[in-house]
């Protein structure tokens, strides 16, 4: 079992997370708060998901494969289980509310489409991206 990710991991990564999606974004940042809506709060568009994830693994020198948040979210999941024609199944949702806990409640909604999961991260979505990509990089070397 992974170990946990605990608020004091988000809050070592969070500075530069904060600072490189305001970058990317070209908000100001205090406009970027850890449970801000990338999408509906500071206007990203799915273009912007990339260059977020290009600058961090810059800045903290590690790999963070496309798609991995949802890959995560999913867990021990099969794709079956998490997901039927697009749409997440009450089992996926449980998961994903479990994966995403920084997400306040009422931005899920149901029915949810997978494509539409991008509209619940956060900065601090990004933060555990962040603390799980250095503890895999940590975990090779």
């Amino acid at each position: 079992m992974a170990t946990p990710i605990t608020q004091a991991d988000i809050d070592a990564v969070y500075p530069t997370v904060a600072e490189t999606i305001a970058d990317a974004l070209g908000v100001d940042i205090e406009e970027v708060k850890p449970s801000a809506s990338l999408i509906a709060d500071l206007n990203a568009e799915s273009i912007d998901f990339l260059d977020m994830v290009f600058r961090l693994e810059r800045a903290f020198k590690v790999k963070i494969p496309r798609g991995k948040i949802v890959e995560n979210a999913r867990g021990a999941l099969s794709e079956a289980e998490f997901e039927q024609k697009g749409i997440v199944t009450d089992v996926g949702m449980t998961q994903l509310k479990a994966y995403l806990a920084e997400v306040p409640a009422e931005r899920f909604k149901m029915p949810l489409k997978v494509a539409d999961i991008p509209r619940l991260f956060t900065p601090e979505t990004f933060c555990k991206l962040v603390v799980q990509a250095q503890r895999e990089a940590a975990a090779a070397s």
